[in-house]
Order: structure tokens, then sequence, then C-alpha cells
């Protein structure tokens, strides 16, 4: 092989690194924008994983919020039990009591009512009887003065 030939061999080789270097380079550059894109959406996800933990930090504030306030009406429902029972107490004790005093009483009255209708009752039967009579009497009266009047 002659110089010639060998420098043109080089020349060719040397062209071909020089597109390849060429391609190279434009394969870089693409990697470069990719890489830039990239850097952006990283940037973006950054961001959103912001909000997110300050949103996830009102969350958890308004939990315990809410923790709290449940807290606050657990016990005022345990007070609410206690009154409830109490009132469940006296109920027993001395609603109940006093309600079978009543009924006790009660039931003289009854009996007393009972025997006060019982002479009343017999008091408004004599009244219709009365009044059978009196409309008895009308009659024969009547019958006496047609009788009268016939004869005299």
């Amino acid at each position: 092989m002659t110089d010639r030939e060998l420098l043109e061999a080089l020349y060719h080789d040397m062209q071909e690194m020089k597109g390849d270097v060429k391609e190279v380079k434009e394969d870089v550059q693409v990697l470069k924008e990719d890489v830039q894109v990239l850097k952006e959406d990283v940037q973006v996800l950054k961001e959103d994983v912001q909000v997110l933990k300050e949103d996830v930090q009102v969350l958890e504030e308004e939990v315990q919020s809410l923790k709290d306030r449940m807290q606050v009406v657990e016990d005022k429902l345990e007070l609410v039990n206690e009154k409830v029972t109490s009132i469940e107490v006296a109920l027993e004790n001395e609603t109940n009591h006093n309600i079978q005093l009543l009924a006790e009483n009660h039931m003289n009255l009854v009996d007393k009512l009972n025997d006060a209708i019982r002479v009343q009752d017999k008091s408004i039967l004599y009244e219709v009887q009365v009044s059978g009579l009196k409309a008895r009497v009308d009659i024969l009266e009547r019958e006496m003065a047609e009788m009268k009047s016939k004869i005299a």
C-alpha cells in the first residue's frame, strides 16, 4: 500500500468518523433536549409533591381538630349518660313510688264514686218510676173527667 492509498484510506476513515461524530453530536443534542424536558418535568413533580405535602399537613391538622372535637362530644355524651342514669334512678325510686301511692288513693276514690253512683242510679230509677206514675195519673184524671162529664 502506497502512502497515497494509506492517506486516502485514512481520509475515508476520518470522513466516516466525522459522520459518526456528527451523529453522536446530534444524539447528544437530542439527549440534552430530553434531559431538559426531564428536568422541567422533575421540577413540576417537585412542586406537585410540595403542594401534596402542604395538603397532607392541612388534612392532618383538620383530623386532629376533628379528634379534639370528637373527644369533647364523647365527654359530653358521658355526662348525658350519667344524667340519664340519675333520672332513671329517680324515676324508679321516687316517681314510681309516688304513682303507686296515687293509684292506691285513686282506688279509694273510685270505690266512693261507685257507691255514690249506685245511690244516684237508684234515685234516677225512682224518678223514672214517678214520671211513669204521673203519666198514669194524668190519664186516669182525664178518663175520670170524661166519665163525670158523661154522667152529668
